[in-house]
């Protein structure tokens, strides 16, 4: 140290400077940053690796297998701490950073925070073109870091030692500011790392972050009661970013005392109890016929924390066109979405001043009533779809329905991508809060497995991530049932095996073409009457994992408690069927050919522009 500054490494100065912010949660003073997922290669190993080797005590680096999943893993974890703690991916150059593009994706689109640092080619470009470098005739500055400016909330690329000293604060800031929430992205060109620098003491102080509450304007609190006085069938949409706030039981006992229906997102499931009074069901296409009804008549909807995406909607086919909105949100782009009347804070608070603003107004008793015998009725409907049957395979929901009997109050349900999404988001009756996670902002085929194993860290071995895949999600991604075996970081990985993309072959044919290259059955293979199977218990047995293959679903209940008694990672897979879905939920708009010689083609579109002719029109 000299003076008041002391001399580092760009990559020792980033890493000090990391392992000395700190947050709160419940009280307790914790690491802002918990630790490292790494893969090391010439962008990253000799000089970011190093600075991380000195500290593995205080920011200790986990070993990835794949970029993708580590990130994906990193992002589980971001999930599973309700935002509050964040992990750390670190790549080389070259297709080591390419490989974490899709995870950036998947924490942009669902609002979730994770620090990718990527090594870069070098500033000086003497060596050039390096290994892996990708070479842009005319811009020589770009590479394929260049690649995470679309899915990254805040980039930059360090090209000077002093750079870190404001960009690391602004990356910090944005990944726990509510309304800016996602990824943050630090390109580290090689020549840059290495460099040392006089850096400022004070750059180094421990640093306390808090996540902000924004309280909503009066005015817009004004208008909302005034809105929602006025309604006669209104109806609450718990997204997310309930979740995320803590809101999650000021709503519900806001929707009880003024008598208001509460649906949920599928990023918001699991805010509330399955059995909870005011609530309906998830809402759109993977949703109930409950929370479709009460969406259809609805008046006044107050959509709390949610991006209303399409699958919660039903591409905005599910509400009258004459439905106002009254949209709480972090974020005024989402608050102000299809000519809503925004409230934009912190879902909590504006909560709180929405409730005081309400006065005694409850809405008519009737509604409620209404909206409880039309779940009872759904809940009537899963338990016979759950029942088992003498079928020769079983179906998702009653694979679901032994899986969620067992799972305990502490443990947490993964998924994403595919058929198991809408199944689970249908079928999972939740037990205990913030215990259900199904990746579907960005439909990530992969998550499921290398999520869970970030949920695995975060939980810490109170109770453990049931993973629920596909087999062609499995086939996509699956190395991290090694990571989990490896690291000591325990999961139940339950594989339904249907021969294939089945929820995919299922839209395929839905709308008129024949079954094509999705079930294994209808793909180009060299035996078309016996194509390879996977044995996918004996697979993951030789990544170190226990396991079991199950012929029924006796065997699967059975599978399923000796699971919870074992010492690490177990996997569990039992074929299920192709064909057989729990109905329910509303439409979707999907792109079908306007012209077509086939007659089933030709129906699916009248069916489509049927359907299209229903949708609420706006910005």
């Amino acid at each position: 140290m000299v003076g008041d500054t002391i001399k580092l490494t760009v990559g020792q100065a980033l890493v000090r400077y990391l392992i000395n912010q700190h947050t709160e949660i419940d009280g307790e003073r914790v690491p802002l940053f918990a630790g490292v997922f790494g893969i090391f290669g010439h962008g990253n190993v000799t000089c970011l690796s190093e600075a991380l080797e000195q500290v593995q005590d205080v920011l200790p680096t986990w070993r990835g297998q794949n970029e993708q999943s580590m990130a994906l893993a990193a992002i589980g974890f971001g999930k599973a701490k309700l935002r509050r703690q964040i992990m750390i991916a670190t790549t080389s150059v070259g297709p080591g950073a390419t490989n974490m593009v899709t995870a950036a994706g998947v924490a942009h689109a669902n609002r979730l925070p994770v620090l990718l640092i990527s090594g870069d080619t070098y500033i000086n470009r003497l060596p050039d073109p390096v290994l892996q470098q990708v070479e842009h005739y005319g811009e020589p500055s770009t590479t394929v870091n260049d690649s995470f400016r679309s899915v990254s909330r805040f980039w930059d690329r360090i090209i000077h030692p002093a750079q870190i000293i404001s960009s690391l604060p602004q990356a910090v800031a944005t990944m726990l500011e509510p309304a800016d929430c996602g990824p943050a992205f630090i390109g580290l060109p090689q020549d840059v790392q290495e460099i040392a620098y006089d850096y400022p003491v004070e750059f180094f102080e421990e640093t306390l972050w808090t996540i902000p509450r924004a309280r909503p304007d009066r005015d817009q609190v004004a208008a909302a009661a005034a809105l929602l006085k006025i309604a006669k069938k209104p109806l609450i949409i718990s997204g997310g970013g309930v979740r995320y706030s803590g809101a999650a039981e000021v709503l519900a006992d806001f929707a009880t005392a003024r008598s208001i229906p509460m649906a949920e997102t599928i990023a918001g499931k699991g805010a509330v109890m399955h059995d909870h009074s005011a609530y309906v069901g998830p809402l759109g296409i993977e949703g109930t016929d409950a929370a479709k009804e009460m969406a259809e008549g609805a008046d006044v909807v107050i959509a709390v924390g949610t991006r209303l995406q399409d699958f919660t909607t039903g591409s905005w086919t599910t509400f009258n066109r004459d439905t106002q909105f009254i949209n709480i949100n972090a974020a005024g782009f989402d608050a102000r979405k299809h000519r809503s009347l925004p409230v934009v804070g912190d879902a909590l608070e504006c909560l709180l001043d929405l409730d005081a603003a309400m006065g005694d107004w409850t809405c008519d008793p009737a509604r409620m009533t209404e909206a409880q015998a039309l779940y009872a009725n759904w809940n009537a409907m899963l338990d016979a779809g759950q029942t088992p049957t003498d079928a020769a395979v079983p179906s998702y929901a009653q694979v679901i329905a032994v899986v969620n009997k067992v799972a305990t109050e502490k443990d947490t349900m993964v998924t994403a991508a595919g058929g198991l999404p809408g199944e689970t988001v249908k079928n999972w009756r939740v037990k205990a809060p913030n215990t259900f996670d199904c990746e579907f902002g960005f439909s990530c085929m992969g998550y499921e497995i290398a999520g869970a194993w970030g949920h695995a860290m975060a939980k810490d071995g109170d109770g453990v991530p049931i993973v629920m895949v596909g087999d062609g999600s499995y086939m996509m991604m699956n190395s991290d049932i090694y990571s989990s075996v490896l690291s000591g970081h325990k999961m139940i990985v339950v594989v339904c095996d249907n021969g294939g993309f089945g929820v995919i072959n299922r839209l395929q044919t839905g709308m008129g073409v024949p079954g094509f290259n999705n079930l294994l059955k209808d793909s180009r293979v060299l035996n078309k009457n016996n194509p390879l199977h996977v044995d996918f218990a004996k697979h993951a047995e030789s990544m170190g994992a226990l396991s079991r293959h199950c012929d029924s679903l006796a065997d699967l209940e059975a599978a399923m408690e000796w699971a919870q008694t074992t010492d690490r990672t177990t996997v569990i897979s039992i074929n299920s069927d192709a064909y057989t879905w729990t109905p329910g939920g509303a439409d979707w708009y999907v792109g079908v050919p306007e012209i077509n010689e086939r007659e089933s083609i030709r129906e699916a579109r009248k069916g489509q522009e049927a359907f299209r002719a229903k949708q609420r029109r706006g910005v």
